[in-house]
């Protein structure tokens, strides 16, 4: 396994309010990560600095992402380079064609990578085999990005534009929320098929009830802006029994 992520001693804040506060980690591929902790910890900011959002500023610490400076990365370039962000509440864009989008963003990705764009019909092709493996309603590809979708609808697009866009590492910023229990089960699905031995996933979520699907490889806890507590599957099942209570601010059981 190589490392695809390796983050050291980051501090980032917003307006001027420390969020993370010392966050080491190191992912490598064919890796799966689960990030959980309580609210207002710094779990969706630590997605939002590697994703490059304007709006965070890095105080301190280094981010590498396939041994490149993470962090002197435009947006696009992040995104060309293979990191991929599911958002939390992802956004509608209305009077733009889902297949329009998906055009642009996938050949942007292969120009990028050397290879000769898509046709409308390879297009197609692969649209919907990727539509298959998450069980997308093949409408909702006919329509504009997320515009008049439910919640499951809109994460499991998220999870289709995913497997796209092929990326090395995918971050997934509480894709389980709001999810119903079969919507919950065609996101983890379409998680699973998408685990290769060259791509990484780092989860991000509240509550132990996505990790039954999506069996993570580490469980981290993040707490009060650092990650202060590592382990396995059973990690996630004490914090499911005890809550987040019990973490002391040395991520000590109190």
């Amino acid at each position: 396994m190589t490392p695809i992520l390796q983050i050291n001693s980051l501090k980032a804040s917003v307006n001027g309010m420390p969020i993370l506060k010392g966050v080491d980690l190191t992912v490598n591929t064919g890796e799966l990560h689960a990030i959980m902790g309580p609210n207002g910890s710094g779990k969706s900011t630590l997605a939002a600095v590697l994703a490059g959002r304007e709006d965070y500023e890095v105080d301190a610490g280094s981010i590498l992402y396939q041994g490149a400076d993470l962090l002197e990365m435009e947006v696009d370039e992040r995104a060309r380079e293979g990191l991929f962000l599911a958002f939390q509440y992802p956004v509608e864009l209305p009077g733009v064609s889902m297949m329009n989008f998906l055009k642009t963003a996938v050949n942007s990705v292969r120009e990028h990578r050397g290879l000769r764009p898509l046709g409308a019909a390879a297009l197609l092709r692969l649209a919907r085999e990727k539509a298959a493996l998450i069980h997308l309603d093949s409408r909702l590809k006919k329509r504009s990005v997320n515009e008049g979708f439910s919640g499951g609808e809109k994460k499991r697009n998220e999870i289709f534009q995913l497997a796209m866009l092929e990326p090395r590492l995918a971050i997934l910023d509480e894709t389980d929320s709001g999810l119903d229990i079969d919507a919950l089960r065609n996101v983890a699905d379409g998680v699973n098929g998408l685990r290769t031995n060259d791509r990484a996933f780092v989860v991000i979520t509240h509550y132990q009830r996505l990790l039954d699907y999506i069996i993570p490889d580490f469980v981290h806890v993040m707490y009060d802006g650092c990650i202060v507590m590592s382990g396995g599957k059973e990690l996630a099942l004490e914090l499911e029994a005890r809550g987040y209570d019990w973490i002391s601010e040395n991520g000590v059981p109190a």
